[in-house]
C-alpha cells in the first residue's frame, strides 16, 4: 500500500513537472508573438534606417559617429542608437527591427517594412536641394508594390487584406516641409502661403495618401504630429538669440499643421469606419522634456550631442567626429535629431500614453489591440 501511494505521488509529481514545462513553453511562445502581425513605418530621417543610403544624396548617416550605440552600429539611423520606431517594434513585441524598403526581400516583408527617406517632405519638391529622395507619395507607391509581393505570398488579396488590417502603420512626415521648404528663402512657398494656408495645403496632400493607404488594406494608422522644429540646436543656432529661447515663428507655424492633423484624425474616423486613426502629440512631449528635463534624466536639451558651432548645430554631426560622452543626458543627438533617450521618451509616450494628451483618441498599444 506504501509502495502504490509513493508511486502515486510520483506519477503526480512527474504530472506537474510535465504541466510545468508545457506553460512554460506556451508562455514563452506567447511571450514572443508580437502585437499585430506587421509593423509599416512612413517618415523622413527621424525613422529612416536606411532607405538613404544608396541614394545620391547628401541626407546619409551609413557613417560614425552615427550608430555609435546601436546594435550593429551605423546603419543609416540619424541617431547615437534606436529611433522611435525601433522603440515601438519592441513594444509590439517584434523581435528585430523593421527592415527598410531598399533591404526588405520575401517572407521578411509580412513582418513589415520600413518605407522612410531623409529629407523626405509631404510636397514633392521638398528637400530637393540635398538630392535624391524618397517622398511621402513615392514612399506609399512603394508600399503598393509590396501589398502586390503579399498577396503572391500569401495566396489570395482576401487572405492579405485580412492580414493587413490587423498591422499597424506609422505615418510621420511633415518637419521637412517646414526645414527644408517653406522656411529656407530659396523655396517659393514662404512667400506664396500663409503659415495656415500653408499647413492646409499639407494636410490636404498628407490626406491624399492616407487613402491610398486605406485602399491598400491599412486599417490601423498611427499619425505622428511634427516635434518643436524652432527648438532644434541648427534653429537655435541660426535663429534664437541667446541659443535657448526656441524659435516662436517655426514652432507657432508647426503647431497649425499640428491642429490640421488631429482634426484630420476625427474625420477619417468619422469617414472611413472600418478603420482607425490616432494622433500622437510629438510637439507636446517634446515640451514636457524640455519643460523638466531632469525628471527624464536630461541635463541639455538646446545642443547636439554631435555637432559643430553654436549650439553644435550649425554643422551636423561629420563622419568620425568625437561626440560627446554623456549621451544619456543629451535630448537632440545632432542638429536636429534625438538621442536615443529622447527617441525612446517619445516611443514609449506613443505607446503607452501617460498622460491624455500624449495620444488621441487613443495611444499605439490599444490601437493594436482593436
Amino acid at each position: 500500500m506504501a509502495s502504490r501511494e509513493v508511486n502515486i505521488v510520483k506519477w503526480i509529481m512527474n504530472l506537474c513537472v510535465m504541466m510545468v514545462v508545457v506553460l512554460g513553453l506556451w508562455s514563452s511562445k506567447v511571450e514572443a508573438d508580437p502585437q499585430v502581425p506587421c509593423y509599416f513605418i512612413f517618415g523622413d530621417s527621424l525613422v529612416d534606417d536606411g532607405n538613404n543610403n544608396n541614394l545620391n544624396s547628401l541626407a546619409k548617416a551609413n557613417y560614425l559617429p552615427y550608430g555609435i550605440d546601436f546594435n550593429g552600429g551605423p546603419t543609416g539611423r540619424f541617431s547615437n542608437g534606436k529611433t522611435t520606431v525601433d522603440v515601438i517594434a519592441e513594444l509590439l513585441g517584434f523581435e528585430g527591427y523593421i527592415s527598410p524598403y531598399s533591404t526588405a526581400r520575401d517572407q521578411e516583408i509580412l513582418q513589415g517594412v520600413n518605407y522612410a527617406s531623409a529629407a523626405a517632405g509631404i510636397r514633392e519638391e521638398t528637400g530637393q536641394q540635398l538630392g535624391d529622395r524618397i517622398s511621402f507619395s513615392g514612399q506609399v507607391q512603394n508600399y503598393q508594390k509590396t501589398v502586390s509581393q503579399v498577396v503572391n505570398l500569401l495566396g489570395d488579396e482576401d487572405t492579405a487584406s485580412n492580414y493587413l488590417s490587423k498591422c499597424i502603420y506609422s505615418i510621420g512626415l511633415g518637419s521637412n516641409d517646414y526645414l527644408n521648404n517653406y522656411f529656407m528663402p530659396a523655396y517659393p512657398s514662404g512667400r506664396q502661403f500663409t503659415p495656415q494656408q500653408y499647413a492646409d495645403v499639407l494636410i490636404q496632400a498628407y490626406a491624399q495618401q492616407l487613402r491610398i493607404l486605406y485602399n491598400y488594406g491599412a486599417r490601423k494608422m498611427a499619425l505622428f504630429g511634427i516635434g518643436q522644429i524652432g527648438c532644434s540646436p541648427n534653429e537655435l543656432a541660426q535663429n534664437s538669440p541667446d541659443g535657448t529661447t526656441c524659435v516662436e515663428r517655426i514652432n507657432s507655424a508647426n503647431q497649425l499643421f499640428n491642429n490640421g492633423l488631429k482634426s484630420l484624425v476625427n474625420q477619417l474616423n468619422n469617414e472611413l469606419t472600418d478603420a482607425r486613426f490616432i494622433y500622437v502629440n510629438t510637439y507636446g512631449i517634446f515640451q514636457d522634456i524640455i519643460n523638466n528635463p531632469s525628471s527624464f534624466g536630461i541635463r541639455v536639451t538646446n545642443e547636439g550631442c554631435c555637432g559643430i558651432g553654436r549650439n553644435n548645430g550649425q554643422i551636423t554631426c561629420l563622419p568620425l567626429q568625437t561626440p560627446c560622452s554623456n549621451r544619456n543626458e543629451y535630448l537632440f543627438w545632432d542638429a536636429f535629431h534625438p538621442t536615443e533617450v529622447g527617441n525612446t521618451i517619445i516611443g514609449r509616450r506613443a505607446y503607452n500614453a501617460q498622460s491624455e494628451s500624449d495620444a488621441y483618441p487613443i495611444d499605439i498599444n490599444r490601437l493594436a489591440q482593436i
